[in-house]
């Protein structure tokens, strides 16, 4: 796939204004602000590619800063897991990899400023008190009884709050504010809390951590970002976060704009539920290939090009809507059709043994790579003897009247190879179910076209059993049976799809596949994408994941109720 067509946003109208009017000195420069409490998913994708993809297309600059105020949360693994993440997505900060950690001196040498303007104050109301005391939309709030300390004294707690003399949670610095503001994040919010944890990069040297309302604006202001682009919940944190900005006055003013963010049907992007699915055990890790995450979904064995082109397709918005899955799937399989080799691979064996097909006897048959564009790529020699396997599926004793495969006396074409015909079943006597088929060939057909009034039915896939590669498949669904698991009563973990996962050990593929590396794709024709695990694969003993199938079925079982 080719690089994405770029349209036109409200954003980049705003930057052409600013450019235009020598705003910044006509410089662009945006950050990627992640904070490191968890893997990114793919409405982190959308911001990604919108933060870098605007800095190059304005010769400018994006940022990779680490808002990392909460040691808490926070892990190394995150961080190692974003930047590769970035870096998948074809993005490169270059020399500009920041922490808001870095800046904790600075951040503390403000709140110290605006607590000798009056601006700020040492609380000791409980989380639970300040909460209860914010009032509502329609009611104001209640002035904690310690605003108004005096200066002196609030410097006092301040600093011995940095020295480590109070326990977690005993004070709280708060801006202050308008307790009466129609805008609940101006009543006197908290700046810093007392956290007496070990930081990954400052160790114990802090005991005092600054909110994100505090380090967020003034980490743009520092760095120099022009324009700071957020989603659509900071949009009533702005007037907050520029209130930070006229108490400091710093030389550089940032400037937030705010989009809306990626909501994707059949998944949730809380981290906080992702991480719930985690550790609960109902995935397998962060990668786990039904996550929407980008590790994830790079394990699933989608391109970064296909998601740089996805978030290029659902544009740039002011209002919040929901993007349904199957336009990430459709991108995907665009994205792979036209670079993806295709190769034979049976799911579930159906032995068939050729009567009039001499024993001893292997021959080999060509395929193209590619069958719609046979030069590209050449062809692959397919071993053929005289026991084959096919699916299950494509076999039935008694078929309806629009099956087009093999039932008994019916022939079909076996791909790239000749025409058989069932001539009898062999069946478990204990069970009654079919385990073997007998068949003859015509062996005027290999890859032949028939006579005038010949009909057969369709074109099926085999494998030769002597040759055949035994492989692991995973048949990967979407991990919820709604399209909006969040947004109902329930738990959201109610709408878990139990066939989420469907695995397959007993899979047989073509011997082609035998030297498959971890990442290699192909389609497995008319199944759909296939990826080599990342992980789990061994050499000779490949496990292939499902990437996506070769059409979307799941609309028409959403429409008939199958999902629920």
């Amino acid at each position: 796939m080719s690089e994405p067509t770029r349209f036109s946003n409200f954003i980049r109208q705003i930057i052409e204004a600013d450019i235009a009017a020598g705003k910044n000195g006509g410089r662009v420069v945006t950050r990627f602000p992640p904070e490191p409490n968890g893997y990114l998913h793919i409405g982190h994708a959308k911001s990604i590619c919108l933060n870098f993809g605007l800095a190059r297309d304005y010769g400018g600059r994006c940022h990779l800063r680490f808002d990392d105020t909460n040691p808490l949360k926070e892990d190394i693994e995150y961080i190692e897991a974003i930047k590769e993440d970035v870096c998948w997505l074809g993005f490169d900060w270059g020399e500009h990899l920041y922490h808001a950690a870095d800046y904790f001196d600075q951040l503390y040498e403000w709140a110290v400023k605006l607590i000798r303007a009056g601006k700020a104050y040492v609380c000791d109301l409980t989380a639970d008190q300040i909460r209860d005391t914010r009032g509502t939309l329609t009611e104001p709030g209640k002035e904690s009884p310690y605003r108004n300390r005096s200066v002196e004294e609030n410097l006092d707690l301040f600093r011995r709050m940095r020295a480590g003399e109070f326990p977690d949670g005993a004070r709280v610095l708060r801006a202050k504010i308008d307790m009466a503001s129609p805008n609940l994040n101006l009543r006197d919010p908290v700046m810093y809390r007392i956290r007496h944890e070990v930081h990954h990069r400052t160790g114990d040297r802090w005991c005092i951590y600054s909110t994100y309302d505090w380090a967020h604006g003034q980490s743009d202001a520092i760095e120099g970002i022009t324009h700071s682009i957020c989603t659509l919940e900071f949009e009533d944190h702005r007037p907050l976060y520029d209130w930070f900005l006229d108490q400091i006055d710093p030389p550089h003013r940032p400037r937030q704009i705010e989009f809306a963010r990626l909501n994707l049907s059949f998944a949730v992007m809380s981290k906080r539920m992702l991480n719930e699915l985690v550790r609960d055990g109902h995935v397998s890790g962060w990668d786990d290939p039904r996550m929407p995450t980008l590790a994830g979904l790079r394990r699933r064995g989608y391109t970064s090009e296909a998601i740089r082109e996805f978030c290029e397709r659902i544009r740039v918005a002011r209002a919040d809507s929901t993007v349904d899955m199957e336009l990430l799937e459709n991108t995907v399989r665009e994205d792979l059709n036209p670079r993806v080799p295709r190769v034979m691979a049976v799911h579930r064996p159906l032995k068939v043994v050729i009567e009039n097909y001499p024993e001893d006897r292997v021959e080999e048959v060509e395929a193209p790579n590619f069958p719609d564009d046979p030069p590209r790529m050449g062809l692959r020699k397919l071993p053929f003897c005289r026991v084959i396997y096919i699916e299950r599926d494509d076999f039935m004793e008694s078929p309806p009247k629009k099956f087009h495969r093999l039932s008994p006396g019916r022939e079909v074409r076996l791909r790239w190879s000749y025409v058989i015909q069932c001539t009898g079943v062999v069946k478990d006597e204990r069970t009654g179910e079919v385990v073997e088929l007998r068949c003859t060939y015509d062996p005027d057909t290999l890859n032949a076209p028939l006579p005038e009034g010949r009909k057969i039915g369709g074109t099926i896939h085999w494998v030769s059993a002597a040759h055949a590669l035994k492989a692991t498949l995973r048949l990967y669904d979407r991990l919820f049976t709604v399209p909006n698991p969040a947004g109902g009563e329930a738990d959201f973990k109610t709408y878990l799809n139990p066939s989420s996962l469907q695995v397959l050990q007993e899979a047989l593929v073509e011997p082609s596949l035998a030297e498959a590396r971890p990442g290699d794709r192909f389609q497995f024709e008319r199944k759909g994408f296939y990826v080599v695990d990342l992980k789990d694969s061994q050499p000779g003993m490949p496990v292939f994941n499902l990437i996506v199938p070769l059409r979307d079925t799941w609309a028409k079982m959403v429409k008939t109720g199958q999902t629920e």
